[in-house]
């Protein structure tokens, strides 16, 4: 074992774990409340859509152009001003609510204020990690998965507490609960990373200049556009995330609130999910470095897709649902950690807040489409035709690892030794793919 292994400073990386744990338990909490509180409030599968529609979009427009920003600005600034606007307007709706003056638009905006403060927020945080695990003597994939499964960590507890806060406290104190959340999140952020260099803004040698700041716009976008394995890695995200969204903000929510019993199951489904998600996580960072990245990825892939939406169709019983959602959920705690190793190992640390914001985007391009869709599929098709619609066309994209040679690339980046130990030197870049 590395001798750095055993010296390394940790506090930095735990706090930013634990900053991020808070952030996302509280942004589920939110997912969670905000359906649920449309579906209530309305009956409309396709209102709940809308809303979906509404958070998420702005979230990509940010994704769009925030990286120079957060270059500029700096990572704690940036990360630190999202979670405390998120709050506000996150806080905002119960108020209103209990105001007696929510109207459904308020509503939509208040939720693309927290989808346009949001992903830069998560920006930040995440380019981080290779500096974080370098200084911690950690290796980078286990790091990666120590990121990861804290997110999945937090959506566990945030489901878990989400579904009984519902039933017990009501959607709009639950989001009261979450406001809290991001006022926790920014000062641990803030002091976990104080003194951090790469957490500081960057020296510009033109800061005030447009044309500088779209020549660092497209620096991203040029670079995602050359790797044909990360750009192949957006372009599959990109339909499974707008599939995901579809049936976490619509489909999920109408299959438990129609056939199962109600806000309770839905956070106990999605519980189920979090911890053999978080459990996959962590057991790929302890020994994901000895597997091929490739197979691991392609199969876990092919498992995360289209069994949920089957079982959901042809089953009004909570436990078959369950079970399927359990096994999903140990095959997608690996997947993240794979591609956030084979993106830092690709990506250059000077480029890595442009290159992340770019693939952010990418991905997210068509998210806020897939609960506006499945709430009108719903709508006018039924529940069980759309489940299998979904279903159908996750498992066309997944296919991709299998048919496209370019993906069995991921076993290419890095040197072997960087292979074995899943971290790169900082500031080395990485082998060009």
């Amino acid at each position: 074992m590395p001798e750095d292994f055993l010296t390394g400073d940790r506090r930095p990386l735990t706090a930013v774990l634990a900053a991020n744990l808070v952030s996302i338990t509280g942004s589920c909490l939110t997912y969670m409340g905000v359906p649920w509180f449309v579906l209530q409030s309305t009956g409309s599968a396709a209102k709940a859509g809308i809303v979906a529609f509404c958070t998420l979009l702005p979230a990509v427009l940010a994704a769009l152009v925030s990286g120079p920003v957060i270059d500029r600005m700096g990572r704690r600034r940036v990360s630190v001003a999202s979670d405390l606007a998120c709050g506000i307007a996150v806080a905002a709706i119960p108020l209103l609510q209990f105001a007696g003056i929510l109207q459904f638009w308020m509503l939509c905006v208040l939720m693309a204020m927290t989808g346009l403060c949001r992903s830069p927020g998560e920006t930040a945080r995440g380019v981080l990690l290779p500096t974080l695990a370098e200084r911690a003597g950690m290796p980078l994939t286990r790091a990666a998965g120590l990121y990861d499964g804290a997110a999945r960590c937090a959506a566990l507890t945030g489901s878990a507490l989400g579904g009984v806060l519902i039933a017990v406290l009501g959607a709009e104190n639950v989001l009261l609960v979450d406001a809290a959340t991001f006022a926790v999140a920014a000062p641990l952020f803030a002091f976990g990373v104080r003194g951090l260099p790469e957490a500081q803004a960057q020296q510009q040698a033109a800061p005030g200049s447009l044309r500088a700041y779209r020549r660092e716009l497209a620096e991203g976008y040029r670079f995602l556009a050359a790797k044909p394995l990360l750009l192949g890695l957006c372009l599959m995200t990109l339909v499974t995330r707008g599939l995901d969204q579809g049936w976490s903000a619509v489909l999920l929510p109408v299959h438990a609130r129609e056939e199962l019993d109600g806000s309770i199951d839905l956070g106990l489904l999605n519980a189920a999910f979090g911890i053999c998600a978080l459990t996959g996580a962590l057991i790929y960072g302890a020994v994901g470095s000895r597997f091929r990245r490739w197979p691991v990825f392609t199969i876990a892939f092919l498992i995360v897709g289209l069994p949920r939406f089957v079982v959901a169709a042809f089953t009004d019983t909570f436990a078959p649902l369950a079970v399927i959602m359990a096994i999903e959920g140990l095959a997608c705690g690996v997947l993240n950690p794979i591609m956030a190793t084979v993106t830092y190992e690709t990506v250059p640390e000077n480029l890595r807040s442009r290159v992340l914001s770019a693939t952010t985007a990418s991905v997210q391009l068509v998210t806020p489409l897939g609960g506006l869709a499945a709430g009108f599929l719903v709508d006018s098709a039924g529940l069980s035709s759309t489940l299998l619609t979904v279903g159908g066309a996750y498992l066309l994209a997944t296919l991709c690892p299998v048919i496209f040679p370019v993906w069995r690339r991921m076993d290419g980046t890095g040197s072997p030794r960087d292979r074995a130990e899943g971290s790169l030197p900082q500031g080395s870049g990485a082998k060009r793919v």
